[in-house]
């Protein structure tokens, strides 16, 4: 499913269907390792200067491994996403990790921050199939099945969006959810729905998160729930998009970009290749 030569080690890294992760040697075609993933697995990055392979899996987890000559270690395991991992990016001055998924997202693992960050980012409408960075402008490049060409600015201050509260009633208005039998005979009200603010994570009732808003710093480019306060306290610039949206007008499942030339270059399901001039918006 994936192919990565590492010329600095002549390894051969690859993924495949068969939940194996193995690596080889480019000069005598050598087997010198290999792991068993959680699932099938099609995205793999490699960082040279710690030896660390990232492999995404089907089931969403992405897998950290320590390579050494003829060895490998589990460093660590991430889940983040409700499907599986489609595409992964790295950026090694940074120390970020990117992974796609199916299920329309992407999330940014802060890696080199140490401290556990997660940024999730929402602009398909489809499964992320492919991501590219731009290292020199810090723009992340993303393309789904949707067709769209999604160029992120990574070099803003993101948040973290927010663990959804759980709650037998509404955290505004108090009302109970429609599970919370004894609270709706004791106030003799019909439970209601149980919905979550995109922003601040409360479980509210539909009654209180009638609004919609983008909020491109916690990734949202899409009007998304919130909960009417939230709404009121979003100001006109945090609405303001941190991505540019374009229609490549086939599906595609994959991406290179060329960053010296600002070209990208796009592949899709309808067997044709297209190359498009990104230096009006990567630059």
């Amino acid at each position: 499913m994936m192919i990565l030569f590492v010329l600095e080690m002549e390894w051969v890294l690859s993924t495949g269907q068969d939940k194996h992760f193995t690596w080889h040697c480019s000069e005598s075609g050598q087997r010198l390792g290999g792991y068993r993933t959680n699932a099938g697995a099609c995205g793999l990055q490699f960082d040279v200067e710690t030896r660390h392979v990232f492999v995404g899996d089907h089931s969403g987890q992405v897998t950290i491994l320590k390579l050494e000559q003829e060895s490998c270690s589990l460093v660590t395991t991430f889940k983040g996403h409700t499907g599986g991992v489609t595409a992964l990016c790295w950026d090694p001055v940074q120390r970020v990790l990117f992974s796609g998924s199916s299920d329309h997202s992407i999330i940014m693992w802060d890696i080199g921050g140490r401290k556990g960050t997660a940024i999730e980012l929402q602009g398909h409408n489809d499964k992320v199939q492919s991501l590219s960075y731009a290292h020199h402008t810090r723009q992340l490049i993303s393309c789904g099945a949707d067709g769209g060409i999604v160029v992120w600015n990574m070099d803003v201050e993101r948040q973290e969006t927010p663990e959804w509260l759980d709650s037998d009633s509404c955290q505004k208005c108090d009302q109970p959810f429609f599970w919370n039998f004894k609270q709706m005979w004791d106030s003799k009200k019909i439970g209601l729905r149980q919905h979550h603010c995109r922003k601040c994570g409360k479980a509210v009732c539909g009654k209180c998160s009638s609004k919609r808003s983008s909020i491109p710093l916690m990734g949202f480019e899409f009007e998304v729930r919130v909960c009417d306060s939230c709404h009121e306290s979003i100001t006109d610039e945090e609405r303001a998009p941190t991505a540019t949206f374009h229609d490549s007008k086939h599906n595609i499942v994959h991406v290179h970009f060329d960053a010296t030339r600002g070209w990208l270059l796009t592949s899709g399901t309808d067997k044709v290749i297209k190359l498009w001039d990104m230096t009006p918006v990567v630059s």
